[in-house]
């Protein structure tokens, strides 16, 4: 096990006070803690979120109506952390003739973790592994001046791992994954401004995410395993003034690094108490080497841009499993595939929760009505059990007064309110991304 560094971090105070004011606080009653009753897998199965089937294979799940929501939502905010911070995004092939990987090296490093040759005449195309190579090329594609850096690509980009059969399961561990992807092409002085703006960027997707409790580990070079000949000395050197310069704490651990290069990996434990690792920030001298990737300094001199490989929040598959067990199913309302269930107490209210359904959806929020020919109780605990964040329940009175009385799947039940007021405050909920199902006032 490494052992931490002496490299304190003074923030630490402010930061635990900054979480546990953004806490959600514990499940609702009725979620169990049971840890098997938390596993993405059953959770999976029993909230219609991912299915498998023996026709697709193993480590391939299907995503459902409702999985392919909560993956939306968080391709979305993605894309809005990425676009904020001058990430420019782009589209690549799934697919890359086998000389591409010879060329980056994962096809005399990686090689036993990538499906077999596709031979086409006289060609052999290969799934990738990894959605590198590509930005290499795209990189290449024009003529680079030191204006011009650092240069940011973006892609939610699908890859391929030939896992073992044994191994794959649920979303965490499968042979198809879309990986929040991006590189990073930049001058020499620029690598450590840049792996920093990453840090702080992870920083602030894992605020929103409700992620609180993680610790960055330096991934080095070791004897058990090959890695690409480049300056590692001086990668190292730059990944170690970033975090001492940031005030962060740090473990270190040999034979973890990528092959190309050095990383900070951001470690996070799953509710069984497991090590995994959910984000990271790679330094590559290699890969920009074996492209000839150049770039025109001030001076009129051709030279070799570093590349920075950063994942903010890992894989859609691995982070959504990371998020079910999280939160019990329970998702934050921007989250949640059904934000809010209306619940007439008898088909003479059906028009009137129609009616809610259709300014809901006005109002950007994913709604249903729930059939009333089922028992009031009965369909508050189905929803409940889906993990609906509200219920508006609408009988005569509600009717009458043009009110709807919320009940949130915590059991709290709130006073009547307008129709306006509580979708107004539901939708500022999913808008700010907010943890808490406390409708502001």
């Amino acid at each position: 096990m490494p052992t931490p560094s002496a490299h304190p971090d003074p923030s630490a105070g402010a930061a635990a006070e900054a979480a546990a004011a953004r806490a959600p606080g514990p499940p609702p009653a009725d979620i169990t803690d049971d840890l098997a009753d938390r596993d993405h897998r059953h959770l999976g199965r029993q909230l219609d979120l991912f299915a498998t089937d023996e026709l697709v294979g193993a480590g391939l799940p299907l995503w459902l109506p409702d999985g392919t929501v909560v993956r939306g939502a968080l391709e979305r905010f993605v894309v809005e952390l990425e676009d904020r911070t001058g990430h420019r995004r782009v589209a690549t092939p799934v697919l890359g003739k086998r000389e591409l990987y010879e060329t980056s090296g994962h096809w005399q490093h990686f090689r036993d973790d990538m499906f077999p040759p596709l031979d086409l005449g006289d060609e052999q195309l290969v799934l990738r592994p990894a959605n590198c190579p590509h930005h290499m090329l795209v990189y290449r594609s024009a003529q680079r001046s030191f204006r011009d850096l650092p240069v940011r690509l973006a892609e939610l980009g699908t890859m391929f791992r030939y896992e073992r059969s044994g191994v794959v399961g649920g979303l965490a561990r499968v042979r198809a994954m879309t990986l929040n992807d991006g590189h990073v092409f930049a001058t020499v002085d620029q690598v450590e401004d840049e792996v920093g703006r990453i840090l702080a960027l992870i920083d602030e997707a894992y605020a929103v995410l409700g992620i609180d409790d993680h610790w960055l580990r330096l991934s080095l070079r070791g004897p058990l395993r090959s890695y690409a000949d480049g300056p590692w000395d001086r990668a190292e050197d730059a990944l170690r003034s970033v975090l001492a310069a940031r005030g962060r704490s740090w473990v270190e651990a040999a034979d973890e690094a990528a092959f190309y290069g050095p990383k900070i990996d951001v470690q996070v434990r799953d509710v069984r108490g497991r090590e995994e690792t959910l984000s990271t920030v790679q330094v590559d001298f290699h890969q920009p080497r074996a492209f000839g990737l150049e770039y025109t300094d001030a001076d009129g001199q051709r030279r070799q841009p570093v590349m920075i490989h950063r994942s903010l929040v890992s894989t859609m598959e691995r982070l959504t499993a990371f998020l079910i067990e999280r939160y019990a199913g329970a998702f934050p309302v921007w989250l949640a595939p059904v934000q809010l269930v209306a619940l007439p107490v008898a088909e003479g209210h059906v028009d009137a929760a129609d009616a809610l359904r259709a300014h809901a959806r006005d109002a950007g929020l994913r709604v249903e009505v729930a059939d009333p020919r089922a028992s009031l109780g009965a369909r508050i605990r189905a929803a409940r059990e889906r993990r609906v964040p509200f219920m508006a329940v609408i009988g005569d009175r509600e009717v009458t007064a043009g009110t709807v009385s919320i009940r949130r799947r915590d059991d709290v039940r709130l006073a009547p309110q307008s129709v306006d007021t509580v979708l107004h405050g539901i939708a500022a909920l999913a808008r700010l991304r907010s943890r808490t199902l406390d409708l502001p006032d």
